[in-house]
């Protein structure tokens, strides 16, 4: 095998520890853009505003038919209500391959503590959506005709369900939440690896602050775990926060580590391997009732496409807010 073909498998190993053109929403580092909801259903309608929410991503600039994914999303309670409703429209390109997938999302909230100053409350939520998987065929038979290659657009479409819960205390929070919870029949002829598109999510984190300070700081982590292929991977992140007069200035780091290598052969034929390593800063402001924030992530392997990176903005806009009812450091909750 030539080693430039050795390396495109190495690249394709990698990448689907974060993102295939097959697994529904791709897990990136849009949930730290204030956009928890985006892979925690149960985060629907946390906040004291309701939120719409829109990301566009696009990888490897200059790049023929690079992967590029679009999202948008909305959340926010039901009146006074201690329940909610959210919604996410997306659109996911990565070569021949496409996506499109709409969710819809309800969430309960259950209060424990005694008084709103105090925050403890437990959330449940669960999303329920349609996936359209497509493959353009319609290049690939440049050299005559194939049994195996139909040479069309083929067409896909799925049903699916996320739940997952949320427990704020104060300032600390956990979630869990398991995506891609029914096996179906699968978008391609090998229905054994795409059937079973089950991913288990867990983030943990906590916001630290003085009393009367303007800054505040969150350090968090973030476990992903795919059932069928047993690949795992972890996001360490930490973002601080200053309050302003016209709102608020953040911005942070995040690491991403794949638990699992992929092995390859060097130029000198001696093996060697790597595993999915990626570093994410971020950058936002909240003006009044709007939010924008922008990453970039850059791939820190040796062994890589290109070394152009992951640019992604986020647009949002709160409304319907209510006062600020809990005395916490909690960003995602006042």
């Amino acid at each position: 095998m030539k080693l430039k073909n050795i390396i495109l498998v190495v690249i394709v190993s990698l990448f689907t520890h974060i993102a295939t053109s097959q697994e529904g929403l791709p897990i990136y580092t849009d949930y730290l853009t204030d956009n928890y909801y985006l892979i925690h259903p149960s985060m629907a309608g946390i906040a004291n505003c309701s939120k719409v929410r829109l990301t566009g991503r696009q990888q490897w600039f200059g790049q023929d038919n690079a992967p590029k994914l679009v999202t948008l999303s909305m959340n926010g309670r039901i009146g006074d209500s201690q329940s909610a409703i959210g919604g996410i429209l997306y659109a996911d390109k990565n070569g021949y391959h496409s996506q499109k997938g709409a969710y819809a999302t309800y969430a309960h909230h259950l209060m424990f503590s005694r008084s709103e100053a105090d925050l403890n409350m437990l959330s449940f939520g669960l999303s329920a959506g349609f996936i359209q998987y497509q493959l353009d065929e319609t290049s690939f038979l440049f050299d005559g005709p194939d049994p195996i290659v139909q040479g069309i657009v083929q067409n896909e479409t799925n049903f699916n369900i996320d739940l997952g819960f949320s427990y704020h205390f104060l300032d600390f929070y956990a979630h869990a939440t398991v995506k891609n919870v029914l096996e179906n029949s699968g978008v391609n002829r090998d229905t054994k690896i795409t059937s079973n598109l089950r991913r288990y999510l867990f983030s943990i984190g906590n916001v630290f602050s003085k009393y009367g300070s303007e800054w505040s700081y969150e350090p968090s982590l973030m476990f992903q775990y795919r059932d069928l292929t047993e690949e795992s991977s972890i996001d360490v992140n930490a973002k601080v926060y200053k309050q302003m007069d016209f709102g608020k200035l953040w911005g942070g780091l995040s690491y991403r580590q794949s638990l699992d290598g992929a092995e390859f052969l060097t130029s000198s034929n001696a093996v060697s391997s790597q595993k999915l390593q990626q570093i994410t800063p971020i950058l936002g402001v909240n003006y009044n009732e709007f939010m924008f924030a922008y990453t970039y992530t850059y791939q820190t392997n040796s062994v890589v496409f290109t070394n152009g990176g992951f640019h992604q903005l986020t647009l949002g806009y709160n409304f319907n807010c209510s006062r600020e009812k809990y005395a916490c450091n909690c960003p995602a909750v006042n």
